[in-house]
């Protein structure tokens, strides 16, 4: 064996007192720490052969797991929390959100969570107070009204203005949620209806969905004027034009014509005609999508559409609405009453409210004279345009009066 190779000494340093105290450590500046060596934190090989590593693991605390959230599929029975709250007239599907992310509902004693579906027996709570929900949304209902100039579309309006609104019948459950606008001084057809994502598909843009007017102006459109109208004119949220326009007559300087439109901007068509200098004096609209104004609807007054209706209306929309009764066929009220009270007076055939047009080249899907299908042009025809005659074949009592107006007391 080679001989052991004495050390050098090294030399003496002092020693520091590892038993000083904090006020000492603080007297003296610590030194600079020296820059580790790239790689200097990392696990070594060793350590782990060691099973320093495997207790390192074992002394670390564990991480918070955070709560599983309940996952339902989307079936019919497991509607999503925020539709099920705006079916029910709590507010809007947007608000409903709010509700949730703000943590005020609550699904079984948890917190609920955006997108979350519920089902039959989920105790549902907001601000702790239990709510009492249907899953299954009521049986859609429409209402066809006749809107007179000087009311407002809106459910409170700060001017105390009289609205569209307070004319209607009161829901159970819902709210009625209006199918488009209309602005102060337009009148005519208005729909409503209690089935939001009805009411949504027969509103959304990409629909495509036809409107029809009534319109009176100052003074005979030129037909240069006629195919701007038709082409474009650009307005100040964008381009705008009519998909139709057909003279309607007049009398002196008034003139009517009959447009067509595939979109409901505010004051859209007014200021087409301004557009082009001519001013409007008067606009009704006499159509929405496949649904015109009733015949014999009076102004102020609404009429509720029958199921078989509802039902077209809603197949063309691309809606599946549960069905509450089997609809009952329109000649059924009349041929019982005349088995019972013999053979009366022939009935004039029913007449359409709308003529037919040159453009209409389908009876399935209609065509504008733009190009542009109708998609809710369907194979019956327009909808809603023997309603009125139709309830009072059937026995019923017709359309909804307006109040009279209070002040002066009617004569005799």
């Amino acid at each position: 064996m080679s001989p052991a190779i004495p050390r050098k000494p090294r030399p003496d340093r002092p020693r520091t007192d590892k038993t000083r105290t904090d006020k000492t450590r603080t007297d003296r500046p610590s030194p600079p720490r020296a820059r580790r060596a790239p790689g200097a934190d990392a696990l070594s090989f060793d350590e782990v052969v060691s099973g320093a590593f495997d207790e390192a693991q074992s002394q670390a605390p564990e991480a918070v797991a955070e709560p599983a959230r309940r996952v339902l599929a989307p079936e019919a029975e497991s509607p999503k929390l925020h539709k099920v709250l705006a079916q029910a007239g709590l507010g809007s599907r947007v608000e409903m959100e709010q509700l949730i992310v703000q943590g005020r509902l609550s699904v079984n004693g948890e917190p609920a969570h955006v997108g979350q579906r519920i089902q039959h027996g989920d105790q549902i709570r907001l601000d702790g107070k239990p709510l009492r929900l249907r899953l299954e949304p009521p049986a859609p209902r429409v209402l066809a009204y006749h809107k007179p100039a000087g009311e407002v579309v809106t459910h409170d309006d700060p001017q105390n203005r009289p609205t569209v609104f307070r004319r209607l019948p009161r829901l159970h459950q819902g709210k009625w949620q209006s199918v488009g606008r209309l602005d102060l001084n337009t009148e005519g057809l208005l729909l409503f209806t209690n089935a939001g994502e009805l009411a949504n598909r027969l509103m959304h843009p990409s629909f495509g969905l036809q409107r029809e007017y009534a319109v009176r102006v100052l003074g005979a459109i030129s037909n240069e004027e006629r195919q701007r109208l038709l082409d474009g004119v650009q307005l100040e949220d964008g381009p705008a034009q009519f998909q139709s326009i057909e003279d309607g007559g007049g009398e002196g300087a008034n003139c009517w014509y009959r447009v067509t439109i595939g979109e409901g901007r505010n004051r859209e068509v007014r200021r087409l005609f301004e557009a082009v200098g001519h001013a409007v004096s008067r606009l009704i609209r006499i159509r929405y999508g496949a649904v015109v104004l009733p015949r014999g609807l009076p102004r102020g007054a609404w009429i509720e559409l029958g199921e078989r209706d509802v039902q077209r209306l809603a197949q063309a929309a691309g809606v599946r609405t549960p069905r509450a009764r089997a609809p009952r066929e329109d000649a059924a009220a009349p041929a019982t009453a005349r088995r019972r009270h013999g053979p009366g007076p022939k009935s004039p055939p029913p007449k359409a409210s709308v003529p037919r047009r040159r453009d209409d080249v389908s009876p399935m899907r209609g065509r504008a004279s733009g190009g542009q299908p109708d998609p809710m042009k369907t194979s019956q025809g327009y909808i809603g345009h023997d309603a009125v005659q139709r309830q009072r074949r059937e026995g019923g009592k017709g359309p909804a009066k307006p109040p009279r107006p209070q002040g002066r007391r009617p004569r005799g």
